[in-house]
This record gives structure tokens, C-alpha cells and sequence, in this order.
């Protein structure tokens, strides 16, 4: 029988790299974390199973230096081909920033080299590549040597080992030491909020400081919250040789520091207006080795940009959430401000040296999975979809008119002949719009576990905002008045710059009792922190890809205390169409940054700019009937590439593609799936294509199923059945091979059947399952191994279980 790939890998491919001087020293399992699933009839997240692991060659200088990735191995079963797994191999290159790429079926393998372009034919693996050729591949590639002292910071050892970061972080830490190693003084990062860009420049700092490379460093935000996180994290390496930028009568407290970490606004250089004296007066030109600029795509390559043209020797490192593969079709001032920042960004610091995007993180299980639920707003006296067509003057012109500032009666005369969706609650105020929203909003939070989930809502104005707190408070109290059950304190609150909503963002992150439904503008988009999270909610037509970046970074992190492993983008103005698409126009080659305003403006909240519409000018728009329809249920998933919202069922048709492309029917499907070595390596092979059983689990209603026969449906249209129904007929179906069994064995099998019906495939690959107590009550261990060996019958009550 051919060896499957965990055989094949153990007992062909590392013994044959072994002979070629690749001890396991320079052999890395990189592990990701365990995927997340999770189930919309119940609202619940679980991880499941075990994360993806990639098999990475890497290159030692000496023993007490840090090893340098060079190379990725994708390992196939015996029987498969030697480049059956290079395209998967290739998906795979970016992520750990390394040039070449092998697959190999034990006997064989095929190379791709990144830099030529170039595939092999296959080879045997006496031909595989020793350490030190690699290396000279490697070096001639990069256009540096290892050992010379430019590349010294790139093999220094992480402060307590390799333990604390994660792939991607290593890969990122490795593309920005890679490049200041060929003498460039600029990198850029792109990497999710929530992936840790702040870990990342804390480690690329100790390393170039313990290269001896580094005098002194700032650290560079736009946030007092940011720049808190960043102390915090720089303490951790450097200690007291981390400090906060600020003035103490005369003097500056960080001024014995290696690192300094400041906001713009500490320096002086926040604003066009400001004069930069405190950059000035303690700060003389040429004062840092190295400057990180974090969230650099809110800079508005404005004023600030000083702190930059002061150091020109510097080292510059500029960290971003934005994705460089961003486009917005329509043209309008927050698009123009968006690709100017985007372009003044790529000509500065040159093309991201590393990309992270949210998709990939949420497939790696490192950022909460995303379910986006698009919801469509029809206003049925229009007869018009507003994300569309707005409203017209004329439309509207028959109802209740009036001015919002005092509520004097305005007229048709006053009326624009034409109103886009775009200025719903800017210049038109649809009072009737915003309940049904409200009410629509919370009816979708009781159908996805209930009232008390922390959410947040993005809002057109403070005034907006105001009346939509108003409208979700109203709704929660209808709702506790009909349940019995007492209101939770400040359930839906007001949460903008205005209202002194900074104040109530610590109930917001840590209060379990009240404070659910935050209604913001700009405050909570960028630089708040709330792992717990549940919801983000768009009530604001939204222009800026940068700042709907930021807005659904708010919902991605994991807060494994609570249990929060997943989030839901609401979408009432198709806001997600914002996701991971490009800019039409392109970046200029040449010329200094521009000096446009910052990306942060848009809404009132924003410290930098304010563009609230005068309240004077606002008219209510009173009577009209509003409707709210399904919008279609979307996978935040990757595609060429980019992150991208696709359609369930596109999805659904792609995950079928791919699953019969790794088993040609649902027989030889049932052949990997009993087999847990082969069923991990098939799923791997679905996850490296994007794809998840999940997500079809959750839209078909299929909770109640086992995930082979979620799959065996969507690539089969094979008849599905439960898992209470394939362990209640196990006893009838497999009589014939039960009843010369021990009364004790027989038993436990049957639990074991029983252990299926509550958690599946998982639970019988589970190592603990022979110690489950119902196991154990019908003699545990002992009673299977009466029946036969215990790995053969946990395989054979596997292989009946899904007999038909």
C-alpha cells in the first residue's frame, strides 16, 4: 500500500534530506494556529482540529545565530506525482518571504525559483539541494552575503527564543532586515490590525540594536493608545531604554532612551498649523538611526513629514493596515484622498516588502473569522435601492418637511433636485429609515445569539448617531419589556468626540453588563482595542477604503477569554464592496510626497479634520415608507490574491472544484476521510485553496452534520445524514460485526459511536477519546483491546459509521 504523506515525509523525504546535510536543526515545522468555525444557527466559534503545518528549510551562519528561511517543502503521499503539490508549495512562498519552493512525493521532487521564474523537471532526491548550495543560491538572489556585517541584524537570535512570534511575523521581521541589508534605507509592512505590527517593529529594532546598528530609534503614532501599546511592547526588549516622548518642565523624559515613542501631536507636527517646537527644541537634524511610522497611511504626508526630512540618514520603516491591492470605482474626495495616500506611500517607501492581509489571517485562525451579512435598504415611495440611486427632490417633496436645527418647516423650493445615498443624514435625515435600520439591526443580533453583543455602529454624523442609539435603545427595551427581563445599563450609547465618547470607551472594551451597542463616527474606527467585540455595523455610506479598512480591523481580534472567536460585518450600504480591490489610478514614479489631508478626514470624529454637514442645512424627510430585504450572506475569503466578499454559492461551487480535484468520487473520498493522516492532508489541500467546510455547514443548515457529509453533498449531491442518525443506526447496520464482541468491548464501541454523534470525525480522532467516561464505564481501554487493536477498531467504527 503507498505511504500517505505523513509516511512519505517520515520515512522517505527526511531521511533523503538528511543525506543531503539537512539536519533537524535547520528543518522548521511552522505550525499555524488551530482553524475557526463556526456555526450561525447557534452563534457560537469553536477551534477545530489542528492548524496548517509548513515545512521550511533554513540556513544556520553558526550555532548561536538565528536560522534564515530559504526554502519550503510541500510533501505529497507516495502515489501522487513528484509536482503535485507546487502550485500549493507556490501559495504558500509569499507568506514565509522565501525564493524557492519544492514538492516531492518521497522519490522525486520539482523545484520553483521565485526569482527566474523557472520549474524543473523532477528529480531524484539524491539531487536535492545541500544547505551550503542553497545558500549560494540564496545569497546571489538577495544581492548580499550572510556573513557580511550588513546582514549582521538578520541572523541575530530573538530575545527568548522563536517561541513568542509567529510565521508570518518571522517572515516580515526577515523581508525588512533583507532589504536594509542591501543598503536601502526605506521598507514598508502591510499587515492586518490585530496581526501585531507593533511586536513586529519592537523585534526589528532589538535585532538591529544587538546587530550594534542602532543609536537611537522613534517610534512614531498618530493615537495616545497606539503609542501606549508600542511602550508596552518596546519595554519588553529594551526596558528603560523605552520611553514616552513628552515634556516635564524643561526638558524631554525620553531623552536618555534608545527608543522614543511619541504621536504626531506630541511633537508639534499634528497639523498643517502646528510649528513642530517640540520636535525642534529636542530634537536636533540627524538625531535618530531609525524611525518606525506606525498606521503611516493616516500620515497625510502633511507636516509631520518633518520628522523625516530632519533625519535624512535614517533608517525608515513604515507600517500600515492598508492593503497596497485597494480600488474604489467612484470618484469622489475620500477616493482621491485614498489613492493619493496609497501613492505617496509605494513612492516613498517603494513596494511593501511583506503583505499580511486580513483573509489570510483569518484562514491562518490568527484574526476572528468573518461572516459578512449584507442587508438592502429600500425606500418604497422612491422605488429606488438607495446604495444605488438615492432619492430625488421631487420623490420626497409630498411629505413632512422641515429643518433639523429648529424644526421650522422647510419647503419643496428647498429641496436639491437630486439626493445620493451618499448624503442620507448628511443633507437629507430620513427619520423613518433609521428606525427600520435599528429595528432590523437588533432583530438580527436576537436571531444570532441574543441582545447582549458588543457591537459597534458606524454612523453618518453625531447627530445620526445620537438618533440611532436613540432607535437600537428603543428596541432593546420593547424587546426586555416583552422577555421580562430587566434593561442592562447604557445599552446602546452615543460614542463620538462630541459627546465625550472617549470616556465610555473602557465600558465599551470591559464592561459585561452594559455598554453593548456603541454608535460612532470616526471615534472607535482606529486605535480602540475591543477583543470582545461581536459586531461591526455599517449605517454610513462609506468612500475611503483606508478607513473601512480600519473600521472592520475593530472586530478582528481574538478574545479567547470570552470565547470570542468570529465576528459579523452588518452591511446596510454595501460598504464591504470596499474590500481588497485596486486603485484605477496609478502611483506616481517620481516627485515628493504630497500634501494632502489625512486620511483620517471624513468624519466628525476624527482628531485631524471635521466635515459634519451644518445642521442649519439638514431637512427631515418625514412619512416615507422604508423596507429591508436580504442582501445575501458573503465568505471574507482571498481570491488572486486580495481579499474579496464572494457569494456563498460561488463558493460553495469552488469548494466542490477543488474537493474532486483531490478525490475524483465520493468513494474515494470516503477512503482519505476514515484515514486521519490522509483526511488532515486533504483538508490542508482545501484550506490551502481557501476554502473551509464551515462556511457551506453554516448557510445550509447543516450544524447538525458531520463535515464529510457536508462536503459529500457540495462536491457529490450526495443524500446527507446527521450525526445522531448515523450513531443511532450503527448498532442496527453493523450487527452482524458487533455481536461476537465481548459485552464490555461492545460497549464501548458503542460509545464511541455515541462520541460521534456529539463532536464528530474530530471526536474519534481525538487522543483522549478511549478516556471519555463513557468509555471507561464499559471497561475503557482495556474492553477495546478486547476487541482487537485499538488504532484498527477506532478505524473500523470509523469506516462503518460512514459506510453509506
Amino acid at each position: 500500500m503507498p505511504r500517505n504523506e505523513a509516511d512519505s515525509r517520515a520515512a522517505l523525504i527526511d531521511p533523503a534530506l538528511l543525506g543531503r546535510g539537512w539536519t533537524n536543526d535547520l528543518v522548521r515545522r511552522e505550525v499555524t494556529a488551530a482553524p475557526i468555525e463556526f456555526d450561525t444557527l447557534t452563534g457560537k466559534a469553536r477551534r477545530k482540529g489542528e492548524g496548517r503545518a509548513d515545512y521550511l528549510l533554513r540556513y544556520q551562519l553558526h550555532p548561536r545565530t538565528q536560522a534564515v528561511a530559504m526554502a519550503l517543502i510541500e510533501a505529497k503521499a507516495e502515489d501522487k506525482s513528484p509536482g503535485h503539490g507546487l502550485e500549493q508549495a507556490k501559495g504558500y512562498r509569499a507568506r514565509h518571504n522565501v525564493p524557492f519552493v519544492f514538492s516531492s512525493n518521497g522519490h522525486r521532487f520539482v523545484e520553483f525559483d521565485a526569482t527566474t521564474g523557472l520549474t524543473t523537471a523532477p528529480r531524484p532526491m539524491v539531487d536535492f539541494p545541500t544547505p551550503d548550495a542553497l545558500r549560494a543560491r540564496w545569497e546571489a538572489a538577495k544581492g548580499f552575503a550572510l556573513d557580511t556585517p550588513e546582514a549582521a541584524p538578520l541572523i541575530e537570535p530573538y530575545r527568548g527564543g522563536e517561541g513568542q512570534r509567529r510565521y508570518y511575523q518571522d517572515a516580515a521581521i526577515r523581508a525588512v532586515l533583507e532589504k536594509l541589508a542591501t543598503g536601502e534605507t526605506r521598507a514598508l509592512l502591510t499587515l492586518a490590525t490585530g496581526t501585531g505590527k507593533t511586536f513586529i517593529a519592537t523585534k526589528l529594532l532589538h535585532k538591529i540594536a544587538n546587530a550594534g546598528k542602532l543609536t537611537r530609534a522613534l517610534f512614531l503614532c498618530d493615537r495616545d493608545e497606539l503609542r501606549t501599546q508600542g511602550l508596552t511592547s518596546l519595554k519588553a526588549d529594551f526596558g528603560a531604554d523605552a520611553a514616552i516622548v513628552e515634556r516635564r518642565g524643561n526638558r524631554n523624559v525620553a531623552a536618555n532612551a534608545r527608543v522614543h515613542v511619541a504621536t504626531y501631536q506630541t511633537l508639534g507636527i499634528a497639523t498643517d498649523d502646528d510649528t513642530a517646537s517640540f520636535l525642534r527644541e529636542f530634537y536636533p537634524p540627524n538625531y535618530f538611526s531609525h524611525i518606525v511610522i506606525d498606521e503611516c497611511h493616516r500620515s497625510a504626508w502633511g507636516k509631520w513629514f518633518e520628522v523625516l526630512e530632519r533625519n535624512p540618514d535614517a533608517v525608515h520603516i513604515g507600517l500600515t493596515a492598508t492593503p497596497r491591492t485597494l480600488k474604489i470605482g467612484e470618484r469622489s474626495d475620500e477616493a482621491d484622498r485614498d489613492r493619493a495616500l496609497i501613492a505617496d506611500n509605494l513612492t516613498y517607501f517603494g513596494e511593501p516588502v511583506y503583505e499580511y492581509e486580513i483573509a489570510q489571517a483569518i484562514d491562518d485562525g490568527y484574526l476572528a473569522a468573518c461572516e459578512i451579512v449584507r442587508r438592502e435598504v429600500f425606500i418604497a415611495d422612491a422605488e429606488a435601492i438607495e446604495e444605488e440611486t438615492g432619492v430625488t427632490g421631487g420623490q420626497v417633496a409630498e411629505h413632512k418637511l422641515s429643518y433639523k436645527h429648529d424644526g421650522s418647516t422647510a419647503s419643496a423650493d428647498d429641496l436639491k433636485s437630486h439626493y445620493g445615498a451618499g448624503q442620507f443624514e448628511s443633507a437629507i435625515s430620513i427619520p423613518e429609515r433609521t428606525r427600520a435600520m435599528a429595528d432590523d439591526l437588533f432583530a438580527q443580533l436576537l436571531a444570532t445569539g441574543g441582545p447582549h453583543q458588543k457591537c459597534i455602529v458606524f454612523c453618518a454624523s453625531d447627530d445620526h448617531a445620537g438618533e440611532v442609539a436613540v432607535a437600537i435603545g428603543n428596541a432593546y427595551a420593547r424587546w426586555c419589556a416583552d422577555a421580562c427581563e430587566k434593561p442592562a445599563d447604557r445599552y446602546a450609547f452615543r460614542c463620538t468626540a462630541k459627546s465625550g465618547g472617549a470616556a465610555m470607551i473602557p465600558d465599551l472594551k470591559g464592561a459585561a453588563r452594559s455598554h453593548f451597542v456603541a454608535c460612532t463616527v470616526d471615534l472607535l474606527s482606529t486605535g480602540v482595542d475591543v477583543p470582545a467585540l461581536n459586531n461591526v455595523v455599517f449605517f454610513r455610506y462609506m468612500r475611503s477604503p483606508i478607513t473601512f479598512y480600519q473600521m472592520i480591523g475593530r472586530g478582528t481580534r481574538i478574545d479567547e477569554g470570552s470565547g470570542k472567536l468570529m465576528f459579523r460585518v452588518y452591511d446596510y450600504t454595501d460598504a464591504t464592496r470596499l474590500l481588497g480591490e485596486d486603485f484605477i489610478s496609478r502611483a506616481p514614479v517620481v516627485g515628493a510626497p504630497t500634501t494632502g489631508a489625512p486620511a483620517g478626514a471624513g468624519g466628525s470624529d476624527d482628531p485631524l479634520a471635521s466635515d459634519d454637514a451644518p445642521s442649519s442645512s439638514l431637512i427631515v424627510v418625514e412619512g416615507l415608507t422604508v423596507r429591508i430585504e436580504d442582501g445575501g450572506r458573503y465568505v471574507l475569503t482571498r481570491e488572486d490574491g486580495r481579499d474579496t466578499r464572494l457569494p456563498v454559492e460561488e463558493y460553495r461551487r469552488r469548494l466542490g472544484e477543488a474537493l474532486r480535484g483531490e478525490a475524483v468520487d465520493v468513494g474515494a473520498f470516503r477512503r482519505i476521510w476514515i484515514e486521519p493522516p490522509r483526511r488532515r492532508a486533504l483538508i490542508d489541500a482545501l484550506l490551502a485553496h481557501g476554502f473551509t467546510p464551515r462556511v457551506i455547514a453554516q448557510v445550509d443548515g447543516m450544524a447538525a452534520y458531520d463535515e464529510f457529509d457536508v462536503l459529500a453533498k457540495t462536491a457529490y449531491r450526495a443524500t446527507p445524514r446527521t450525526r445522531d442518525d448515523r450513531a443511532g443506526r450503527f448498532p442496527l447496520d453493523n450487527e452482524a460485526w458487533l455481536r461476537p464482541m465481548p459485552a464490555d468491548g461492545r460497549a464501548a464501541v458503542l460509545a464511541l459511536a455515541a462520541a460521534f454523534a456529539r463532536g464528530g470525525t474530530d471526536e474519534l480522532e481525538n487522543s483522549g477519546v478511549l478516556q471519555t467516561p463513557a468509555v471507561r464505564r464499559a471497561g475503557g481501554l482495556a474492553a477495546i483491546a478486547r476487541v482487537g487493536p485499538p488504532a484498527q477498531v477506532l478505524r473500523d467504527t470509523r469506516e462503518r459509521l460512514f459506510a453509506a
